[in-house]
Parts: C-alpha cells; sequence; structure tokens
C-alpha cells in the first residue's frame, strides 16, 4: 500500500540516485516542474498514467518503482499478502513477484473501483498485454478504438499502442492481466 508521501519520497529518491533535478525530470518525462515538485512533497496523488509519464523521463517501470526488494530466483509461490502492490487507490496492481528486472512476464490481478480509471493521459509502453474480466465492467480503449468488456471479455494488444482503461460501472471491476515484457 503506498500513500502519497510514499511515492514523493521514493521518487524524489530514485531521482537523487539518478542525479537528476526536478527540472531536467520535467524536461525529459514533459510533465512541469511544479508537478513533480507537487508529488515529491505528497501533495499530489498522480494517477497511474501522469506516474508512468514521470517514470518514462528517468526511465524506470512501475514494477520496478514499487518493488522493495528481490525476491530468490527459485521462488515459485506466493501468497495473497505477498503480491507487490503497485498502485493504491481507485486503481489497485497486484503484481506476482517484486522485482521484474529478469522476468519475461508481468502477471497483475487489477482492481478498478467504479468510476476510477488510469487517468487523462494514455499509457503506452514496449511489449504486449491481455487481460481477462473476472467481474463488473471494463471500458478498455486501444489507439482510439474503445469496447466495454464485461466478465469473460479479454483483451490483446501491442502496449505501445496508446491505451487506458476506466471503470464506467457501478459496481467494482476485477480482472486478470499480464504484460510482455514486464514493461510496465
Amino acid at each position: 500500500m503506498q500513500t502519497d508521501d510514499t511515492i514523493g519520497a521514493r521518487l524524489k529518491a530514485i531521482r537523487h540516485r539518478r542525479g537528476m533535478s526536478q527540472r531536467q525530470l520535467a524536461r525529459q518525462s514533459g510533465v512541469a516542474n511544479a508537478t513533480i515538485s507537487l508529488i515529491e512533497n505528497g501533495k499530489l496523488n498522480p494517477t497511474v498514467s501522469m506516474l508512468k509519464k514521470v517514470l518514462d523521463g528517468i526511465p524506470i517501470h512501475l514494477s520496478e518503482f514499487f518493488s522493495d526488494a528481490e525476491e530468490p530466483p527459485e521462488k515459485v509461490f506466493f501468497k495473497h499478502n505477498e503480491l507487490t502492490e503497485i498502485v493504491e487507490g481507485g486503481v489497485s496492481y497486484r503484481q506476482v513477484g517484486a522485482n521484474l528486472s529478469t522476468k519475461a512476464i508481468q502477471f497483475l490481478k487489477e482492481s478498478y473501483a467504479p468510476g476510477s480509471n488510469t487517468g487523462r493521459h494514455e499509457i503506452s509502453h514496449e511489449g504486449e498485454e491481455c487481460g481477462i474480466i473476472l467481474s463488473g465492467r471494463l471500458t478498455v480503449t486501444v489507439n482510439g478504438e474503445t469496447m466495454t468488456l464485461i466478465p469473460g471479455d479479454a483483451y490483446y494488444f501491442r502496449s505501445d499502442l496508446p491505451h487506458s482503461f476506466s471503470n464506467t460501472g457501478t459496481e467494482p471491476c476485477e480482472l486478470i492481466t499480464a504484460c510482455s515484457p514486464p514493461s510496465f
């Protein structure tokens, strides 16, 4: 579970480790310096798409940003409380495994509260992704094409195409997704 302060502190620490100023990160990410400052000071909780855009300027993937440690490569089984929480709030990503830098697949259980979405900026990253809806409704937009999916429906697309997700329904939406390589 990540609080606004934790996200901001983590972003600032990573930026400092990479020897970047806020202005440099702003230029490289296309996000205003003031916005980065607000995030780092815990005064702005970024949407998934906003945080992804900031991290692209470093560059670092969301999964790497939220990983706390590397698990041993031989780890095979994960209890529900061992899944890595990537984003907190109306949209939740629970990832199997922590640091995926040596892995070929990113596997997630995603939850979207009614009215939640990935943000006003579309997401794009290398690789391919797919998912299957378990419950609720999810509106998926990929490269300008939009469809609302219900339980049992699925999607599969090249993730370098601009895409976004939103729950326009009245109940939570849960789905299982995969991304290869882990680039989200």
